[in-house]
């Protein structure tokens, strides 16, 4: 029964790492994440492969590449990992989650609103290990085998679906020095004068905001560009200029009067915050809980 058992956990693991491996086109990097070696790795795939009756990989000394029948195997392994994940949390029937859940999120949102409420989270399930992803660039979800991702706005992933959680209004903000020497704007027109700080949360230059059934659009001129929306608001703190983000990014800043708010009666657009899950791939339990989690909190 004892080398059954292990024939079985073996196999398990090498289904595991197989489909980790077949994403990351690594071995080394798939064993790493699920705590093997790279010559265990190794091993286990060739036992598979020597399983299976069929090549999974075609192996290269930069990479290795699924082979034709190893694509076809992954998704068929991919399934069957998910519904038994399901599976064991259903039979369960306490609710506890357990193994790993990896989320991906932009840094702003991630430090700001999600790591202040993971002590709640993991304190529920203290079972679950989680990996926090944070970075401005929109993640690939498959390669990077990435349960849950919030993001802002639009969704350049066709292949995804996603799960809106709130909408925020986008907002601009200053430092009070800033205001005090170059002025506040009191009109969108105003803003030509300035210089608006550009960042993920708003990348182009050109900006329409609403008010009374008034539209107005302005381009503007911007000598700071940030890659990560964190930045932006850091240099608005610094006096750089005027920092577009979430409503969010900023609360703590407008709270302790770090920044100030700039046209608050105009309107200049809103920001979806959405859990993307890659699609037709069945949702972790983990990553289901901690969406409906992140949704409570965001919506209290």
């Amino acid at each position: 029964m004892t080398k059954d058992r292990e024939a079985m956990n073996d196999r398990l693991a090498a289904l595991k790492l197989f489909a980790r491996a077949g994403r990351v086109g690594n071995f080394s990097s798939a064993g790493r994440e699920l705590g093997l070696s790279q010559p265990s790795a190794s091993r286990l795939i060739a036992a598979l492969e020597a399983e299976v009756g069929a090549t999974l990989f075609s192996r290269t000394t930069r990479a290795v590449t699924l082979t034709e029948a190893g694509a076809t195997y992954l998704t068929r392994v991919e399934a069957i990992l998910a519904a038994l994940d399901e599976a064991d949390h259903e039979a369960r029937g306490t609710g506890e989650l357990r193994g790993v859940l990896r989320v991906g999120t932009p840094i702003s949102f991630g430090l700001r609103e999600i790591i202040p409420r993971l002590p709640a989270f993991i304190k529920q399930h203290p079972a679950l290990k989680i990996d926090l992803l944070v970075t401005d660039r929109y993640p690939d979800l498959v390669t990077e085998g990435i349960d849950v991702s919030f993001q802002f706005g639009a969704l350049p992933d066709s292949s995804a679906t996603a799960r809106k959680l709130i909408r925020q209004p986008r907002i601009l903000t200053a430092s009070p020095d800033y205001l005090r020497e170059r002025g506040t704007p009191t009109m969108p027109s105003d803003l030509a004068h300035h210089s608006v700080i550009t960042s993920p949360a708003h990348p182009s230059p050109t900006f329409s905001f609403a008010k009374d059934g008034r539209v107005a659009t302005i381009r503007v001129e911007s000598q700071l560009s940030m890659t990560v929306n964190e930045g932006a608001i850091t240099g608005a703190k610094a006096g750089l200029g005027i920092a577009a983000s979430s409503l969010s990014s900023a609360r703590a800043e407008l709270e302790s009067g770090a920044l100030v708010r700039i046209l608050p009666d105009w309107d200049c657009g809103s920001m979806e915050v959405n859990a993307v899950f890659v699609s037709g791939k069945i949702i972790k339990p983990a990553a289901r809980a901690f969406t409906d989690f992140l949704v409570g909190e965001l919506r209290r």
